[in-house]
């Protein structure tokens, strides 16, 4: 009975800790997030930059003293995690600063595992492999998330290419028009 009270509320708190979320960062601003956490609870914050600029933010979290953990600057994509040492709460922005023009489309995650205190038994088999199998869903979601992303982004890519060629094309064809336009008024005048 223990176990399967241990392996309920570790696929509940998997499934309460794993949040999708897009944003828009505005030019020169920066967007935080918070969790709670207790010390030894796992955290992982993965992210993708879908649109704007140059496809970069950075990225930083802190710990409940306002110490950085972890950092990283114009990335376009990106995977933190942690473990907590402390208990309090774990802050992580989305930096846009180094911008004065573009806004970025930032889509990220934040999932982790939360702790199950032990009593001083045997870790059991059964739920070592379902903590493992929580942690392999939760990389498999980020991948698939990560994915659709790339996905819009090459999409997009693709129709802004296809005008660009219309429109080349159009242009092209106009300027070819008034040139046998005026060779055939020419010709004409010669006659």
């Amino acid at each position: 009975m223990r176990t399967l009270l241990v392996i309920i509320t570790v696929l509940l708190s998997v499934a309460c800790l794993s949040t999708a979320y897009t944003i828009t960062l505005q030019p020169s601003t920066r967007e935080c997030f918070f969790e709670d956490l207790r010390q030894g609870d796992r955290m992982t914050v993965t992210y993708q930059v879908g649109d704007g600029g140059h496809l970069d933010v950075d990225f930083m979290i802190f710990d409940p003293n306002d110490h950085v953990l972890d950092s990283s600057e114009r990335q376009s994509t990106g995977t933190h995690g942690f473990t907590a040492e402390l208990s309090g709460r774990y802050t992580y922005c989305f930096s846009n600063e180094m911008s004065t023009v573009s806004e970025k489309i930032v889509s990220f995650n934040a999932h982790g595992i939360v702790s199950v205190p032990d009593d001083g038994s045997h870790t059991d088999p059964l739920e070592k492999e379902i903590r493992e199998l929580a942690e392999g869903l939760a990389a498999i979601k980020d991948e698939q998330e990560y994915i659709v992303m790339r996905e819009r982004v090459h999409r997009d890519t693709a129709e802004s290419t296809n005008d660009r060629v219309k429109w080349w094309s159009i242009f092209q064809f106009i300027v070819l028009f008034g040139h046998i336009t005026k060779c055939s008024n020419y010709s004409k005048n010669e006659i």
